[in-house]
């Protein structure tokens, strides 16, 4: 098959997503297929150094943050024309897989719409709860998102289907990008229901993200992390922005008083705020951004991961790298706690974020507690085997070949 993946960043740049999209694009080939990458161009520094064999177009963008590390291609007309001229240069596409919440799930459902291609698309995120955690105004955000979705897929979503994408929030969004798939697919068995339950699609195909096998191979084998009783280390990463709750994470781990070293893996706007809570303690290290093989390498170095954002993550890949590597983790969403099945520490729900902070700061004290008696909890082998990257991809295969049988 050719598969022509649909992102709202270009692959190169930094996020689980473009981890998770450059894995799957490398293992469909692996497997046969061939696969076309559509994103934004990026700028600056960090710009796509071109190498990837004519399998990426990089459309005409603009840089969207201060570090130009990401970029925002405007879906209509010109888009649409320059797309079309650079797709005449790869094979005949069989399927569209969006992955793209935004400007690139536009694009990739305008794309399939004018050339009759069948759409995959994989829900990636949590509109709502991202877009609140940012901002106070995030309802007329929403609106306006709702707005600026019916004018670029008009024509996508048709006859029934014009009634049930009305509305203005995050899950009326999201049934708009539903409207033009074949099938809908989701990173997690709780994020999938949700989606069924708010109307988004009547079935939708739970696959995770995975690991590489072979770095996980390669990781493991430079020998098992030696996690002898005494001083705990714990590690965090991801990126450094309110609904990752890097902040009150840094306040419970103060809080908490543990005789343990952290590791901060990650880069964002809150980093100065985040460095300003830990100031003067000791075993505290921002270690910044890492690549993927280095942070594997960490997690697995480290006697728990800690996963702190709470309603927001669809699928939340470190705490399931980190079983993978045999690494148990504190975990602060119940959703996902549920989905790891066990070798966790899990933190009491609480309402409002003084409990909250409270909760985690006496669950980081047991976690240290076992990790120091040697009785820390161990990560569940199936997890390990479900996550590899080969096995998501031949269960993702499946789903593209029933939606080209018309199923």
């Amino acid at each position: 098959m050719h598969i022509v993946f649909f992102g709202d960043q270009h692959l190169d740049s930094l996020g689980g997503a473009q981890v998770s999209m450059r894995l799957q694009r490398e293992f469909l080939e692996r497997a046969g297929h061939t696969v076309t990458v559509v994103a934004p161009k990026m700028h600056g520094s960090r710009s796509s150094s071109g190498s990837h064999g004519g399998a990426y177009v990089d459309l005409p963008s603009m840089p969207i943050t201060s570090d130009r590390e990401y970029s925002m291609s405007w879906p209509g007309r010109v888009t649409d024309r320059f797309l079309d001229k650079a797709m005449t240069r790869r094979p005949p596409v069989d399927l569209v897989h969006v992955q793209a919440d935004f400007w690139g799930a536009f694009i990739g459902h305008r794309y399939a719409q004018r050339h009759g291609i069948p759409v995959v698309h994989t829900m990636h995120n949590r509109v709502d709860v991202g877009i609140a955690a940012v901002t106070p105004l995030h309802r007329p955000v929403l609106a306006a998102l709702n707005t600026w979705r019916r004018i670029a897929m008009r024509g996508v979503a048709t006859g029934s289907d014009r009634d049930r994408v009305r509305g203005s929030d995050g899950w009326a969004f999201l049934r708009g990008l539903a409207s033009g798939s074949s099938a809908v697919t989701a990173p997690s068995t709780h994020f999938a229901r949700r989606l069924e339950q708010h109307d988004v699609f009547p079935h939708v195909d739970v696959i995770w993200n995975g690991i590489d096998d072979d770095l996980r191979a390669q990781t493991l084998a430079q020998g098992p992390a030696e996690r002898a009783p005494g001083r705990p280390r714990f590690v965090w990463l991801g990126r450094m922005s309110p609904e990752k709750r890097l902040l009150p994470f840094l306040e419970a781990f103060v809080a908490s008083g543990v005789d343990a070293d952290l590791e901060i893996i990650g880069g964002g706007a809150q980093r100065a705020a985040a460095e300003k809570i830990v100031r003067g303690r000791d075993g505290v290290h921002f270690a910044g951004r890492l690549t993927y093989p280095q942070t594997l390498a960490r997690i697995a170095a480290a006697d728990a991961l800690v996963q702190t954002s709470i309603g927001f993550e669809t699928q939340g890949m470190t705490p399931f790298e980190a079983a993978t590597l045999g690494t148990p983790s504190v975990i602060c969403d119940p959703d996902i706690a549920a989905e790891l099945g066990g070798g966790l520490w899990a933190v009491p729900d609480a309402a409002g974020e003084d409990r909250r902070t409270a909760a985690l700061a006496e669950t980081l004290r047991q976690a240290a507690s076992d990790i120091a008696d040697g009785t820390a909890p161990t990560p569940l082998p199936e997890v390990a085997e479900a996550f590899r990257q080969s096995s998501r991809t031949a269960a993702m295969v499946e789903v593209y070949e029933r939606v080209r049988a018309g199923g």
